[in-house]
């Protein structure tokens, strides 16, 4: 039997456990009531009286090797565990992929914008968000009475004792455009980009707030012609060459004559859907000849000096270059749809 314990006492010191497998397996063969010791201890009862001492000590020294290898590993088992929840890292885990940023699809139109038009000499300008009615609607040539003053179409911050006073979000970007002409005299040629603000219903086609584009151009014998050579260009360079535009005569009380500018839709590809309300065409932009009252009211000479203005809003131009169907998809941040755009 003393070969028997010796034999053991070489094998328990020598094993390696890596894992609580290993550990549940070491203590169900040496210590369990089923394990190796429980065995030995019922054989030690035939063992014969003198060589009880000496098989006695051997065994209790067997004993104590498995269980204090048993406390050690468990407690190495522990602070391994321990070690990796801290650092919170689990190494067993699969790499993750890098993903890589996206430009924002509003952002990217809005460069592409400013790109094309830089090329045809229009710089960029900008203004407050914030704006009282004189550089919103008066000095627009807007009636006291046009709808678009009243509390369901525009949003206003503080109502004055004198109409032109009332302080607002602007509702279009032409605000900037009185502002420059204020401070600046022709030749004029830009562009002012920004977010404006109408109390419309959120859907499919429109949003309480939007991005928006105007272009100004105020110089001597500018012409209408000069004014659609523009936009033709502008709408073969961000779309493509087979583009087809269409002007359609409107009305804006700070231009005159005026006009609608439509493409042709490049969702449906003219067929008909909800973007082109089943017609074929988008309205990109409303455009025409700045009027002499606005010229007068920002202190050029109309009799002097001619001009055009054109406004459009950039995410009806970016559902068309995208093929995207819910303008609200602009604004919810999802990343699944976010994520489309990158390398774009």
């Amino acid at each position: 039997m003393l070969d028997k314990i010796q034999e053991l006492l070489g094998e328990v010191d020598a094993v390696v456990v890596n894992s609580k497998d290993d550990l549940e397996k070491f203590r169900i063969k040496y210590i369990s009531r089923k394990g190796i010791l429980n065995d030995l201890f019922d054989e030690f009862k035939t063992v014969a009286n003198e060589q009880k001492r000496a098989v006695g000590q051997e065994l209790n020294k067997l004993k104590n090797l498995a269980e204090q290898k048993l406390r050690d590993f468990t407690e190495a088992l522990e602070q391994s565990a321990g070690d990796s929840k801290a650092s919170g890292i689990d190494l067993t885990l699969p790499v993750a992929p890098n993903f890589a940023g996206s430009i924002h699809p509003l952002t990217l139109t809005r460069q592409r914008v400013l790109e094309i038009f830089a090329r045809m000499g229009f710089n960029h300008e900008d203004g407050p968000e914030v704006e009282t009615d004189w550089y919103n609607f008066t000095a627009l040539n807007f009636p006291e009475d046009h709808p678009a003053r009243e509390m369901q179409d525009t949003f206003f911050v503080e109502k004055k004792a004198v109409q032109k006073d009332d302080v607002l979000l602007r509702t279009h970007t032409s605000n900037v455009q009185v502002r420059l002409m204020e401070h600046k005299k022709p030749p004029i040629r830009s562009l002012m980009i920004g977010r404006v603000y109408r109390n419309e219903a959120i859907s499919a086609r429109a949003h309480c707030q939007f991005h928006q584009i105007e272009g100004l151009y105020v110089d001597k014998k500018v012409s209408f012609k000069d004014l659609k050579d523009t936009l033709y260009h502008f709408a073969k360079e961000m779309f493509d060459k087979d583009t087809k535009i269409r002007l359609r005569p409107s009305y804006f009380p700070f231009t005159e004559p005026s006009a609608e500018i439509d493409i042709s839709c490049f969702i449906c590809k003219g067929s008909g859907c909800n973007i082109c309300k089943h017609s074929g065409w988008v309205e990109i932009a409303g455009s025409g000849m700045v009027d002499p009252n606005v010229l007068e009211n920002s202190g050029i000479d109309s009799e002097e000096y001619t001009g055009f203005a054109f406004g459009m809003g950039i995410e009806r131009i970016t559902m068309l270059r995208y093929g995207v169907k819910d303008l609200r998809l602009f604004f919810e941040n999802d990343v699944r749809f976010l994520r489309q755009f990158e390398g774009a």
